[in-house]
């Protein structure tokens, strides 16, 4: 999958793309992973499922979606013309769930890629995470694998011990890229009332705050598979985007910065195409891993 610049939106952060063709052209990002989808409607996690924290936010609204048959039949139809590259983020309870939603995207032939979410409670396993154990993460890599022909591009949680294990671990089942890194868990308490901010208790935590972390586990994770990384993690302007790319991310994707500025994508391509004029250089594809460690 060759995109036009590096620069896409996260998924659950920008919709389907309609709801920001009033503030943006769609076709100056490199992508945009839609809402998370999975085989049965859900109606998502009990208000409130949004706390705002110091540099960031928490969410727990729980994959909220109409599910896969209502993405293929109403919404496939009114993205599937927009001039940029449609990517749908997978999510399930079960392997089953994962491979039956993923064999009803092949053949949408402007879905060229795919985005699994391994965060997801795996219920066969006591509900833990399918992205914090290397065999559970490759096992799910795997089966979809077998059913889905196009880009397979695996989400990582950093809700591990060693993200590394989990990126070698879905590359050598057939993961084409991964992308990382997911929320970091966390919680928010209203002092006042002595309860939780959020109905879960637990959220979901990105933005800003969790950048250097993000950073990090990219440039570990570049130097640990030879597949493509997609790096996210509190991105909100051209300079966090560079930091990403020497880091070692391949492409990005901007999340939570899209709910303070709905066109931040399009400024940072607009930043990113202005810094390498300024440094004279020809491809942002010089830059990937380019970090200086003397």
């Amino acid at each position: 999958m060759k995109l036009r610049n590096p620069v896409m939106t996260a998924s659950g952060t920008f919709g389907y793309g309609t709801e920001y063709t009033d503030f943006m052209d769609l076709g100056r990002i490199g992508g945009i992973f839609v809402k998370g989808t999975t085989l049965e409607p859900r109606q998502g996690n009990d208000y409130p499922r949004m706390a705002e924290t110091p540099s960031g936010m928490l969410n727990a609204v729980g994959l909220q979606n109409k599910g896969v048959d209502y993405f293929v039949e109403q919404i496939y139809p009114v993205i599937k013309d927009y001039n940029t590259h449609m990517i749908v983020n997978v999510s399930g309870s079960t392997v089953e769930d994962y491979v039956a939603c993923s064999e009803k995207l092949v053949g949408l032939e402007k879905i060229p890629a795919i985005e699994l979410n391994i965060s997801c409670p795996n219920v066969k396993e006591g509900g833990m995470a399918f992205g914090t154990s290397c065999s559970s993460a490759a096992q799910v890599t795997r089966a979809v694998r077998d059913v889905f022909p196009g880009t397979l591009i695996v989400k990582l949680t950093p809700n591990v011990t060693d993200i590394t294990e989990i990126a070698r671990a879905v590359e050598a089942e057939g993961a084409d890229s991964v992308s990382l890194v997911n929320t970091f868990l966390g919680m928010a308490i209203d002092a006042e009332s002595r309860r939780p901010k959020l109905s879960t208790v637990t959220g979901g935590l990105s933005g800003p705050c969790i950048k250097p972390i993000a950073l990090r586990m990219v440039w570990q994770v570049y130097h640990a598979v030879s597949i493509p990384v997609i790096g996210m993690g509190g991105i909100c302007n051209w300079q966090d985007a560079i930091e990403f790319i020497l880091a070692g991310a391949t492409a990005l994707q901007v999340g939570t910065c899209n709910f303070i500025d709905p066109s931040a994508s399009v400024k940072i391509v607009e930043g990113i195409e202005e810094y390498l004029l300024r440094h004279q250089i020809d491809s942002v594809t010089e830059l990937i891993g380019a970090l200086e460690i003397s």
